[in-house]
């Protein structure tokens, strides 16, 4: 049964609220095709019209069409799913790391990259609104083997200003994590980036984003939750880091060293307190 609804979700991006619709479809689907629209968002918890816009969603005139299509998956015999909505989530964030893996079988634009990145100082890495969590994670590691990461999560002057200072430092490059959904004040930001003759990497989801780029990283993130999850972009982040530890191995174990001296001398971590 969970193998059918997919079908009708493939290739459609969904609202939290759709996303609750979706989740409780696959999880008691059996039941679900008896419900009217009022009932279904009930138990999902949204509203009837978050209901019919789902079905409009999938390509239904309402909900009662929906409804129809799925009926078959149920009363014709198919053997339930083996696995519950949490975990469906989860098997679809393997799904999509093993995609990340796989266009990693020719990595060499990711290495030309990371040489890039590792040759430009200052480095500004850019991430607004949910893309800065991911942002200030590469920022945290990059720091660790590059000498001058500015990290950029806050919009307006400030935003504007971080990019001048890097460039005027004589950044080359911008690092931007732009995952959905797109923030138009990142995509401003990588306009007036280019703008200002920086060259632009950017990590998000898939490759036809509707912004330009230089190069553009992508690893689909988890749509099966009410939020989206990105273990894959993650992935995808860290394995830029070590490409851009690999292009400068020397300057990379001096830091690491020193950093190593630094935390046991400042007993950063618990295996240090002993």
């Amino acid at each position: 049964m969970a193998e059918g609804l997919d079908r009708f979700l493939e290739g459609r991006r969904l609202s939290p609220a759709q996303r609750r619709i979706a989740r409780y479809l696959g999880d008691h689907l059996s039941e679900a095709i008896f419900l009217s629209s009022v009932e279904l968002a009930e138990r999902a918890g949204v509203s009837q019209p978050s209901v019919t816009r789902f079905a409009m969603v999938l390509g239904f005139a309402g909900y009662p069409e929906l409804r129809q299509a799925l009926r078959p998956l149920v009363v014709g015999g198919r053997s339930p799913s083996r696995s519950n909505g949490l975990q469906a989530a989860i098997d679809a964030e393997i799904d999509n790391l093993r995609s990340v893996r796989e266009a990693l079988a020719d990595p060499s634009d990711l290495v030309g990259l990371g040489t890039a990145l590792a040759g430009c100082e200052p480095l500004p890495v850019l991430g607004l609104r949910v893309s800065s969590g991911l942002a200030t994670t590469f920022a945290y590691f990059a720091r660790r083997i590059h000498p001058d990461v500015r990290l950029l999560t806050h919009g307006g002057s400030e935003l504007a200003d971080g990019l001048h200072a890097a460039r005027r430092a004589g950044a080359g490059w911008l690092l931007a994590v732009v995952l959905p959904r797109y923030p138009a004040e990142a995509v401003r930001a990588l306009l007036a980036a280019r703008e200002l003759g920086l060259r632009v990497a950017v990590i998000t989801d898939r490759q036809d984003v509707p912004f330009e780029a230089d190069v553009v990283l992508a690893a689909p993130v988890g749509e099966r939750l009410v939020f989206d999850s990105h273990a894959a972009p993650l992935a995808l982040a860290m394995v830029l880091v070590e490409a851009m530890a690999d292009a400068a191995p020397l300057r990379t174990q001096a830091r690491l060293e020193e950093y190593e001296r630094m935390t046991e001398q400042a007993r950063v971590f618990t295996e240090h307190l002993g």
